[in-house]
């Protein structure tokens, strides 16, 4: 199985990403929420293997269809007509709908296309927008991963949790 204990660490030396987070928003005393499409749940699944995470993490939605972008989260559906689900500005609206709808401090959120098919030249298979939403920031970042459908989506799921531990240290350190 996939249970992690606090005190695990990588082959980098540091404990997992999904410790780290839970960690930092303990310290701040910050509620997380996701927002999830290509990654199906995966990131709250990593979070929710962290004893205690009840007390920083609020919840997720998967929301894999546009209707459920649009009605569990509030997304526009102007946005998804004119950018597409796999996109900086759907991203942005996951993750401050999440937020919102689920009381947090913090909306993080992925879309993209894990493939085999799906993709077009403008937006390829392995495209990923991530984006985050907190009081202080609307952001996203966009990579191509080059795995099949399952590594697409742990490398989604990690690259969230990566950009969550950046924001999380940066906070700390002000």
């Amino acid at each position: 199985m996939d249970k992690i204990k606090e005190n695990e660490q990588t082959t980098t030396g540091q404990p997992p990403l999904e410790v780290q987070a839970g960690e930092l928003l303990r310290r701040r005393g910050l509620r997380l929420a996701v927002a999830e499409s290509c990654t199906g749940g995966l990131i709250g699944h990593r979070l929710t293997n962290i004893p205690g995470s009840s007390t920083y993490y609020m919840g997720s939605v998967t929301a894999y269809a546009y209707e459920a972008k649009v009605r569990l989260l509030g997304v526009r559906w102007a946005t998804l007509e004119k950018f597409g689900a796999v996109s900086k500005e759907t991203v942005i609206e996951m993750a401050r709908g999440v937020r919102h709808a689920l009381a947090a401090d913090i909306g993080l959120s992925v879309s993209g296309i894990a493939g085999p098919g799906g993709g077009t030249p403008e937006k390829p298979v392995g495209l990923v927008w991530i984006g985050l939403s907190a009081d202080d920031v609307d952001e996203a970042w966009s990579f191509v991963w080059q795995g099949d459908r399952l590594l697409n989506k742990e490398l989604s799921a990690e690259q969230a949790l990566q950009l969550l531990v950046d924001y999380l240290s940066e906070e700390v350190d002000e």
